[in-house]
């Protein structure tokens, strides 16, 4: 209520609506994102750690040497090997893993 006692319903032209869609837009937004992210960072996850023998460290040492699990998935037998801490033993079940 206003300081008159009545109620104030401000149009869909006035800058407090426009201030409030902003905020809420934003809130959204925020929300969004972080979804996003948190949905992405379990499917990398997930699909790596299932193999034996990678565990978090390795897994973050693929990820940031292909640059993602598209460049984990696109690597080569060989190209696995090179990354520090994995095996062409792990490379090959690695590859497998991907690749069927």
């Amino acid at each position: 209520m206003g300081a008159s006692g009545r109620t104030l319903w401000p149009g869909p032209q006035s800058p407090a609506s426009h201030l409030v869609q902003a905020v809420r837009d934003e809130a959204h937004r925020f929300a969004i994102t972080g979804h996003r992210g948190r949905r992405e960072r379990a499917r990398e996850a997930s699909s790596l750690e299932e193999i034996a023998g990678v565990g978090a460290k390795r897994r973050s040492a693929l990820l940031k040497h292909f640059g993602g699990i598209g460049g984990v998935a696109a690597a080569g037998i060989d190209e696995l090997a090179q990354v520090n801490g994995v095996s062409r033993e792990l490379a090959a079940k690695i590859y497998a893993a991907f690749h069927g």
